[in-house]
């Protein structure tokens, strides 16, 4: 294994905060540069709604991306995209074409769980 980066300490990694949520809405992102859906998630009564802007159109539709966990990262600072406001980054991995595959969980969990 080849690491592309510095490795992290373990401090470090305890500052990435990745949650659990689920898809509560999805649209169409016709503004963005590039393909991508506008998120509503819920990450539970501690955090609430939060949205996110995700380039993940290849394998989703919105109505199949609702009720669907995913793993977020929830304290990066928002990001701008046109007028709309990204508030949390939906983690995912490119498959062997380039589009993304949505990270999530084996099983359902409480919105709001972290990755430990």
């Amino acid at each position: 294994m080849t690491m592309t980066t510095a490795p992290l300490t373990w401090a470090e990694f305890e500052h990435v905060d990745l949650r659990v949520g689920t898809i509560i809405e999805a649209h169409p992102f016709p503004e963005a540069r590039r393909p991508a859906f506008q998120l509503l998630i819920d990450f539970g009564p501690e955090i609430g709604l939060k949205k996110s802007s995700a380039q993940i159109t290849h394998h989703y539709t919105p109505a199949g991306l609702v009720g669907r966990q995913v793993l977020a990262v929830i304290n990066f600072p928002p990001k701008q995209i046109g007028k709309f406001r990204s508030e949390v980054l939906v983690t995912g991995v490119a498959d062997a074409a380039g589009h993304i595959v949505l990270a999530s969980v084996a099983g359902a969990v409480p919105n709001g769980s972290r990755l430990i």
